[in-house]
């Protein structure tokens, strides 16, 4: 079977590889590519298994992602080993040596369509300090304001207390963390960590600088100002990050936007990115997902409704859930609001632990206005109370259970 191939191959090297190739038995030239959109158009209709790539003014790790979503498998070809460090730093596991005949390129071909064509980098080596990895905590809840960002906040603030914690903000309809802590909403947090990821310069180092220290323990990266900048936080950006933050700290908690919706392929005839893929990124790497939902009538019924959508994306099944109600009170759930709120969702989703946090919302108010975790501004709250008691659930949902002899 002819193996056809897409030279995408900036430089004098590129008639060199050419050559190869035509050499090689087994393979074809393609098509020879004048830059990377011929070659990504070509991947995208059919054309070519194989697309040999050099470093390159507009290759990032999102194309090279584009190019293994379109079944085709990268090669690099480095002009130089500074080029080599930055094609593996885009994830592009097999490269040819500047010295390799049309027997290498057969072998790197072979290895690159036996195997997934993108090979995540290993993140940069941790400081001393660092844990060997940590969790990943996805807060997530549906439309309507159910309390995301305070539960989020309020958890890795107590976190924080006893362990390292990043709080980071990928809400990209209304993200908040930021003001909600009193921090400024113009530091380029998480969408600076994205840009480097696709440049494939992203390292310990980008976290230093770009996460801010929000109190003890905790540092915060914040989300993109503006809803329109949603483009910048790219699963592709952010695959990458989930695995850096694992090193830099104990435990990472994300806020998420309410939308798990999937459907840019229905309304495109091309390739088009995902407003929700930085929640969805974040749902998939996350080691627990805290589902939040509000205790009003009409929060219980879309907290029910989405359960279901974020079974077809996280299933209970592969990774842990907590589920929990805010704003628990009896003015809209009866006397008895959490037994009431607690049956609701073990009749109509089959949840059978349901976490509450009290209504409270003096404390609340308080710590809005000043800027500050709830623990921070009311540390005796009884909202505060019921966090702590699902931000520790949440902790323990990823340690194993003891093995019984």
């Amino acid at each position: 079977m002819t193996v056809g191939v897409l030279i995408a191959v900036r430089g004098s090297r590129e008639s060199t590889v050419a050559a190869a190739v035509g050499a090689a038995p087994g393979l074809t030239v393609a098509r020879r590519c004048a830059d990377l959109s011929e070659a990504l158009a070509a991947a995208r209709a059919g054309v070519g298994s194989v697309v040999l790539v050099s470093e390159q003014a507009h290759l990032h790790r999102g194309v090279v992602a584009d190019f293994a979503a379109a079944g085709v498998a990268v090669v690099g070809v480095p002009s130089s080993p500074d080029g080599a460090d930055h094609l593996r730093g885009l994830g592009i596991a097999h490269l040819l040596a500047a010295d390799d005949d049309a027997g290498a390129l057969l072998t790197s071909v072979g290895a690159a369509t036996n195997k997934p064509a993108v090979a995540e980098a290993p993140p940069e080596a941790p400081d001393v300090d660092a844990l060997e990895r940590g969790i990943i905590i996805a807060v997530w809840g549906p439309t309507g304001a159910p309390g995301r960002t305070t539960l989020a906040v309020s958890m890795a603030y107590d976190l924080a207390l006893a362990e390292p914690t990043v709080l980071v903000d990928v809400d990209t309809y209304g993200g908040a963390v930021a003001q909600a802590l009193g921090l400024l909403d113009e530091a380029p947090g998480i969408a600076a960590l994205a840009r480097a990821s696709l440049q494939g310069t992203l390292s310990a180092d980008t976290v230093r600088r770009h996460a801010l220290h929000a109190s003890q323990g905790l540092r915060v990266l914040s989300g993109v100002t503006r809803a329109e900048r949603w483009t910048e936080l790219s699963t592709a950006a952010l695959e990458p990050v989930w695995e850096l933050l694992r090193t830099q700290a104990a435990v990472t908690v994300v806020d998420c936007g309410f939308s798990l919706e999937r459907d840019e392929e229905l309304q495109y005839d091309t390739h088009a990115p995902q407003r929700n893929g930085a929640t969805l990124s974040a749902l998939a790497a996350a080691d627990v997902v805290v589902a939040v939902g509000s205790a009003e009538p009409l929060g219980i019924q879309r907290l029910v409704h989405s359960l279901a959508e974020l079974d077809a994306v996280v299933p209970v099944e592969t990774t842990p859930r907590l589920v929990v109600v805010n704003r628990v009170r009896a003015a809209v759930a009866g006397q008895r609001p959490r037994e009431a709120v607690a049956d609701a969702l073990r009749r109509y989703s089959a949840v059978e632990n349901v976490w509450t946090v009290g209504w409270d919302p003096r404390a609340c108010d308080a710590a809005t206005l000043a800027g500050q975790a709830l623990g921070e501004r009311a540390p005796r709250s009884s909202a505060r109370k019921g966090i702590q008691a699902v931000a520790s659930a949440a902790r323990l949902a990823t340690v194993p259970a003891p093995s019984r002899v």
